[in-house]
């Protein structure tokens, strides 16, 4: 008999009541320090006091009013989007999913309206991990995500990760809109893309005139210790797709975009029934006044600093377990030889959660406000589960 739960989950057998910053309490007492944060959602941990007051005072006044009227914490949350990125303009959503729908359809939409509407194709990457709606499947393209699901929405050339012969010379069709990347991939692996790629990658957007589509769901919003991945390269995207750790917790989505990338999407064109509602853009507001000061993107780049050094350690101290590490700011990998799988099943046992991606990796993606003993026993916990295999 089928479950009430849909079964498209391999669930860990744990199950948690309450949290307080990096740890979590399941329903029969044991403690986790969480290196997981939802998948790289919960930016700030759990139960912060910011975002308990931003929500409760928001919840005791408007939950919901639909985009058919002005939303004031809507509006203040894109100006602040605005004013500390590369956008003019922005589109809220509920997920990362629901972002990149959009920012596929503003990419074909743009050339359209431009006289162009031949430019339909977006060029994607082996390991990418855009969601899984039928854009987003289609999208990375992998048998994985894919099989069982066609017929595929067309109008995706997928490009093997670091094949820059084959991109430039995909790049010359007159039929493609755009070139839609990760600058860190996380399903794929924790695999960053090196500045000088991120750079060539706008060049070669700019010299055949088509848009260039960041993908930061996972690593934006201070992961990797500034506001956005693609700061680190020094150049900026036309369309940028936001999500999990912009809400904190709470689901909440954005495309950040150029006035001239979203030039097409005008009056009826594009909606959302809770995209932008109160009581996300309240959260969200609360998570970007505190993670985008400098002070704060400081310590999240001390912090990862400090993690990277103790986890170096750790793979040289378990080279039968771990390969190295590899990743950006608090967005790291630990390449592993044992089995991934095993090794995140190991952590269960010692107190700490991580999560598999691609390519044999563990991802540890802690909350950006982690304390320094919280590194200190991430250390010690993974050195349990290391000797435990």
């Amino acid at each position: 008999m089928i479950p009430t739960v849909l079964p498209t989950y391999n669930r860990a057998p744990l199950a948690f009541e309450t949290g307080a910053g990096a740890w979590l309490t399941t329903t029969d007492g044991r403690r986790f320090l969480d290196f997981g944060a939802g998948i790289a959602v919960n930016s700030l941990g759990h139960a912060h006091p910011a975002l308990i007051k931003a929500l409760t005072d928001q919840a005791g006044a408007v939950w919901h009013v639909s985009n058919l009227y002005q939303i004031p914490a809507q509006q203040a949350l894109a100006d602040k989007l605005v004013e500390h990125t590369f956008a003019d303009t922005v589109f809220f959503t509920n997920s990362g999913t629901e972002a990149c729908e959009l920012a596929v359809k503003m990419a074909r939409k743009h050339f359209y309206d431009a006289g162009q509407p031949d430019r339909t194709d977006i060029i994607t990457f082996s390991g990418s991990f855009h969601g899984r709606s039928s854009a987003g499947i289609a999208a990375a393209g992998s048998e994985k995500m894919t099989k069982g699901f066609g017929p595929l929405l067309p109008g995706f050339v997928h490009l093997d990760f670091g094949d820059h012969d084959a991109l430039r010379e995909a790049a010359k069709s007159p039929t493609v809109a755009a070139i839609m990347i990760e600058p860190v991939q996380g399903e794929g692996g924790i695999r960053p893309v090196p500045d000088q790629c991120l750079k060539g990658l706008r060049d070669l957007a700019d010299e055949h005139g088509i848009l260039l589509i960041f993908d930061e769901v996972q690593c934006g919003v201070g992961r990797t210790g500034k506001l956005f991945a693609h700061e680190w390269s020094g150049i900026t995207p036309d369309i940028m797709m936001v999500a999990k750790g912009i809400g904190g917790g709470f689901p909440l989505g954005a495309v950040l975009a150029t006035e001239t990338a979203a030039s097409g999407m005008t009056a009826g064109t594009h909606g959302s029934t809770y995209g932008g509602n109160p009581l996300g853009c309240a959260v969200g507001n609360a998570v970007m006044d505190i993670i985008a000061d400098p002070a704060f993107l400081a310590e999240v780049n001390r912090k990862a600093a400090l993690l990277r050094q103790k986890l170096e350690g750790l793979t040289a101290a378990h080279p039968d377990v771990f390969n190295g590490v590899r990743g950006s700011g608090l967005m790291l990998g630990l390449m592993c030889k044992a089995n991934n799988t095993d090794i995140v099943k190991a952590g269960y046992d010692a107190g700490i959660l991580t999560v598999p991606a691609a390519d044999n990796v563990i991802r540890l993606l802690p909350p950006l406000n982690l304390t320094d003993d919280d590194i200190a026993a991430t250390t010690d916990l993974l050195d349990q589960a290391a000797s435990s295999l």
